[in-house]
C-alpha cells in the first residue's frame, strides 16, 4: 500500500508530500521530519510571511481606487462573489417555480424583507454616526494645521506684495540705458520669483499635510458602510427575487397571458365584420407570445464561476487546435531535416509574436467567415481567443516533438526496416511512443503559455471570461472591484496550477526515465 500511494505521488508530482506518507509508516523518522520542515513547513511559513507582509504594505499605497486591499479585504471580495452567483442561480431557478414551491419561497422572501427594515434602519444609523464621529476626529487634528495653512498664506501674500511694491517703485528709478544697473534689477526680479515659489511650496506642503488627514481610513466608518453595504446588496437581491417569484415568473406571466387570451376569445366569438378581424389579429399574436413566454429563460448575468468555465473551455479548445496543429509538423519536422529547415524561418519568425497583435488579425478574419455574429453556434470573440491561444502555444509542442522525434536511438528505426514495417507502423510503434514524453512535456508547457495568453485574448476581444471579468472590475474602478481583481490573480493561479498537475500527471505516465516531475 505504501508503495502504491508514493507511485501515485510521484507520478502526479506532489513530491512534497512522500515524507509524510514514508513517516506515517515508520520509515527514517527524523530524515522525514526534516524533509517535512523543508518541503511543507518552509513554504507554509513563507506564505504566512507573505501574507503578513502584504496586510501590512497594502493600506500605506493610495490608488484611485482606494487604499491596496489587504488579505482579509480579498477574501470578503471572494465571498461576495460567490454570493452573487449563488443569489443569480437563485433567481434563475425561481424564474421557472411553479405552485405550492413558489408561494412558500414568496412567502419567505417577503418575511426576510420585513425583518431587513430594522436592520437597515440600524445599518444607515450607524453609518451616518461613524461618519458624524469621523468629521469631528478629522476636524479636531485639522483645525491647528488649518490655522497654520491660513497664517502662512496670509504671511506669504503679504512678503510677495511688500516685494512686488519693492520692485515696482525701484524700477521707476532706473536709467534708461544703464545695462549694469538693469542687470542687477532682473536678478532681483528672479529672486524674487524664486522666493514666490518656495512659498508656494510651503503652503502646498500645509495644505498636503491637511489633505492627507483628510483621506486617512477611518475603521468604524470602513466597517459601519460594508454592513450598509451588504444589508442593501441582500434587500436588492430579495426585491429582484420576490418580482421573479411574483410578477416577473414565467408560469405566472403565462397564466396571466392565458386568462387574458380567453377573454379575447370570448369577444372575437360575440363579434362581427372589421371588429372580429381586428380581435382575431390579436389572439394570434397573443398566442404567439405565450409560446415565447413557455420557452423563455432567465436572463442571468455571467457570474465568475460561469466566466472561469467558459475560459477552461476556451484555453482547451485552443489547446486540442495547437496539439493538433504541432504534433504532426513536429513529426514531420524530426524525421526530414529537409522538412526542418524548411520550416525553421517560420518557426523563428511567428513564434516571438504576441497575442496582442494576433488577435486583431485572427478577429477580422473569423468575421469575415461569421456573417451573422448573434446566430453562430460559437461566438466569434470566444474562436477568435481560442485560435488566438493556439497560435501563441503550439511552437513548444511543435519544437519538443521534432526534438523527440530526432533523438529516437537510430537502432530502432533500422530494426523497423528490417522488419519492412510501414510508415504507419513505424509512427505507430517506434516514433510516437519514443517521443511521449518529450512530446507531452512540450505540451505541458504549451497549455501554461495558452493560459497566460487566454486572459490578454478574452480582454481584448471582450469574450466572455475571466479576462472580461478582469476588465469589467478595471474600468469600474472601485474598492470593492480592485480587490475583486486580486481574487482573479489567485483563481487564475489555482486554475493554472491545477492544469500543470494534470499535464504532470500524463508527462509521468509515458516516462521511463524516472526523470523528475516538476517542481
Amino acid at each position: 500500500m505504501k508503495y502504491r500511494i508514493l507511485k501515485i505521488i510521484d507520478i502526479t508530482g506532489l513530491t512534497f508530500l512522500a515524507p509524510v506518507v514514508r513517516l506515517c509508516y515508520g520509515e527514517e523518522p527524523r530524515v522525514q521530519i526534516k524533509k517535512i520542515g523543508q518541503y511543507i513547513v518552509v513554504p507554509v511559513i513563507a506564505f504566512l510571511l507573505f501574507l503578513g507582509l502584504w496586510s501590512v504594505l497594502a493600506p500605506r499605497h493610495k490608488t484611485k481606487s482606494g487604499e491596496v486591499p489587504t488579505p482579509a479585504v480579498v477574501w470578503d471580495a471572494a465571498k461576495g462573489i460567490w454570493r452573487f452567483h449563488e443569489r443569480e442561480g437563485d433567481k434563475e431557478a425561481a424564474y421557472t417555480l411553479d405552485g405550492k414551491s413558489r408561494e412558500e419561497l414568496l412567502a419567505q422572501t417577503e418575511a426576510r424583507l420585513k425583518e431587513l427594515e430594522p436592520l437597515e434602519e440600524a445599518a444607515n444609523k450607524q453609518v451616518d454616526a461613524a461618519e458624524a464621529a469621523k468629521n469631528e476626529a478629522v476636524e479636531a487634528a485639522v483645525a491647528p494645521i488649518r490655522a497654520r495653512y491660513d497664517e502662512l498664506k496670509a504671511a506669504t501674500l503679504k512678503a510677495k506684495m511688500d516685494r512686488m511694491a519693492a520692485l515696482k517703485a525701484e524700477v521707476a528709478t532706473l536709467p534708461a540705458n544703464d545695462v549694469a544697473a538693469k542687470e542687477a534689477y532682473l536678478e532681483k526680479v528672479r529672486q524674487h520669483m524664486l522666493k514666490t515659489d518656495a512659498e508656494k511650496e510651503q503652503v502646498k506642503q500645509i495644505k498636503d499635510e491637511e489633505d492627507a488627514i483628510r483621506a486617512k481610513t477611518f475603521p468604524m466608518l470602513v466597517e459601519a458602510r460594508i454592513a450598509q453595504t451588504k444589508v442593501a446588496e441582500e434587500k436588492q437581491y430579495l426585491v429582484k427575487l420576490a418580482e421573479t417569484l411574483g410578477q416577473n415568473n414565467r408560469n405566472v406571466k403565462v397564466a396571466e397571458a392565458t386568462a387574458e387570451l380567453d377573454k379575447d376569445k370570448a369577444a372575437f366569438y360575440a363579434a362581427t365584420g372589421d371588429e372580429a378581424y381586428m380581435m382575431a389579429t390579436r389572439i394570434l399574436k397573443a398566442e404567439e407570445r405565450i409560446e415565447k413566454s413557455k420557452e423563455s429563460s432567465y436572463a442571468k448575468p455571467w457570474t465568475l464561476p460561469g466566466q472561469i468555465v467558459r475560459s477552461i473551455g476556451c484555453v482547451f479548445l485552443g489547446f486540442v487546435i495547437a496539439t493538433l496543429i504541432a504534433i504532426p509538423v513536429g513529426v514531420l519536422c524530426g524525421l526530414n531535416s529537409v522538412f526542418m529547415a524548411a520550416l525553421t524561418p517560420f518557426i523563428a519568425l511567428f513564434k516571438p509574436v504576441s497575442p496582442i497583435v494576433w488577435l486583431p488579425i485572427v478577429f477580422i478574419i473569423v468575421g469575415g467567415f461569421i456573417d451573422r455574429p448573434d446566430e453562430a453556434i460559437v461566438a466569434p470573440a470566444f474562436l477568435s481567443s481560442a485560435i488566438t491561444v493556439a497560435l501563441c502555444s503550439l511552437w513548444p509542442t511543435l519544437v519538443n516533438t521534432a526534438l523527440g522525434v530526432a533523438s529516437i536511438d537510430k537502432d530502432h528505426l533500422n530494426v523497423a526496416r528490417v522488419l519492412k514495417l510501414g510508415i504507419w507502423s513505424r509512427l505507430t510503434r517506434i516514433v510516437i511512443p519514443s517521443s511521449l514524453p518529450l512530446i507531452f512535456a512540450g505540451m505541458r508547457i504549451s497549455l501554461g503559455v495558452g493560459w497566460m495568453v487566454l486572459i490578454a485574448a478574452e480582454l481584448l476581444s471582450s469574450s466572455e471570461g475571466l479576462g472580461k471579468f478582469v476588465w469589467d472590475m478595471f474600468n469600474n474602478g472601485s474598492p470593492q472591484t480592485f480587490a475583486q481583481m486580486f481574487v482573479v490573480v489567485f483563481v487564475v493561479g489555482i486554475i493554472g496550477l491545477l492544469l500543470d498537475r494534470i499535464m504532470i500527471v500524463f508527462q509521468r505516465s509515458v516516462s521511463f526515465d524516472g526523470a523528475p516531475a516538476a517542481i
